[in-house]
């Protein structure tokens, strides 16, 4: 079941329309990037009223308290008030960045979520997480918030290339290997090329939405919607200013998920065979990233900054069985240095 203010729609432009009326907001806001404003802004600008575009920086890299100044100095400017709109049209950076602006400006605003990106309609839009990265540390800073609705259209996945849907693809695979192992074995025969988006989409906010709902603010067993990215983020993060291996998110935490579930065999006696299938999975779908052993002890020193982390210890959300994750597994370094040579092929201690 979807929650409440999540909808999954044919046409966007419709959907908003519908959301719009009966609503008295004083002043909209369209938040959009370079990308989002010549792809997608032309399916749902007949849909709003006036409306204040404005216009940020794509990539992660722009999640930044630099960015918010400037969304809401052009709030402020159009003296917005607390009766007033921001709309949201992009992937999970505007989605973060524009719902937290929001969630922040005069003590929070109404904001609206339109993903555009397969990996924010399936993660980043559902579950209210919204925050900037700070320091070179992603989702550092940020807050709990509700978006008003969460309109999902798969006519924005037309506007992608194949490297952003299988990006998103990997937080599907995860909510798979956590909550639904008959669904895992339904996506190893799934073409990302031919793939009815909106039906996988709607299965997959349904499981993230169940977990969501019996704990909204992750003191527990949200924590398993993390599976992969204690790891995975850590290698994204390092990859962040490199001009040659950044790597997309999903991208990042498809290595995570190998590392993890890799210690879920070592940690919890996840069964080899479970093992042996994800890394076949996972691999067939994105190939292996080259880590150099070199970078291993930098990638270990981000796990440190993991937000699950208690009392400077890490913790992960590791796999019991196929189809179930537990959380707060402690990790010492030890073992997410073996993690990173397991899935760089170097020799392992087992």
């Amino acid at each position: 079941m979807l929650p409440d203010n999540v909808r999954i729609v044919d046409n966007p432009s419709v959907a908003l329309r519908a959301f719009l009326d009966g609503r008295k907001y004083t002043k909209v806001a369209l938040v959009v990037d370079e990308n989002t404003e010549r792809d997608c802004y032309p399916l749902v600008k007949g849909a709003l009223p006036s409306h204040v575009l404005v216009k940020i920086q794509s990539g992660e890299e722009n999640k930044n308290l630099s960015t918010c100044t400037d969304i809401w100095r052009a709030l402020t400017d159009e003296a917005f008030d607390r009766k007033a709109l921001v709309v949201n049209l992009g992937g999970g950076v505007i989605g973060d960045m524009g719902g937290f602006c929001a969630a922040t400006y005069k003590r929070g605003i109404d904001f609206v979520n339109l993903p555009t990106t397969l990996l924010s309609q399936v993660d980043a839009s559902v579950g209210g997480k919204l925050g900037i990265d700070f320091e070179g540390f992603k989702n550092h800073i940020g807050v709990f918030q509700k978006p008003q609705a969460v309109l999902i259209s798969s006519e924005f996945l037309k506007t992608l290339p194949f490297r952003e849907i299988r990006s998103g693809y990997a937080e599907i695979l995860k909510h798979a290997l956590i909550a639904d192992a008959s669904h895992w074995e339904e996506l190893k025969s799934l073409d990302l090329k031919t793939a009815d988006w909106a039906t996988v989409v709607e299965h997959s906010v349904a499981i993230k939405s169940k977990v969501v709902t019996s704990d909204p603010t992750e003191k527990g067993l949200r924590k398993i919607l993390n599976f992969g990215h204690t790891i995975g983020h850590a290698i994204e993060t390092f990859y962040l200013d490199s001009p040659d291996g950044r790597l997309l998110h999903g991208e990042a935490i498809a290595a995570g998920m190998i590392c993890e579930s890799y210690l879920s065999v070592k940690k919890l006696g996840l069964a080899e065979e479970v093992l042996e299938d994800i890394v076949s999975e996972i691999t067939e779908a994105y190939g292996l990233h080259e880590i150099p052993e070199a970078d291993f002890e930098a990638i270990a020193d981000n796990t440190l900054q993991d937000k699950k982390n208690e009392g400077g210890v890490v913790m992960a959300a590791l796999l019991e069985t196929l189809g179930k994750a537990t959380f707060d597994v402690a990790l010492d370094r030890a073992e997410i240095l073996d993690a990173l040579r397991y899935y760089a092929g170097l020799p392992v201690k087992r």
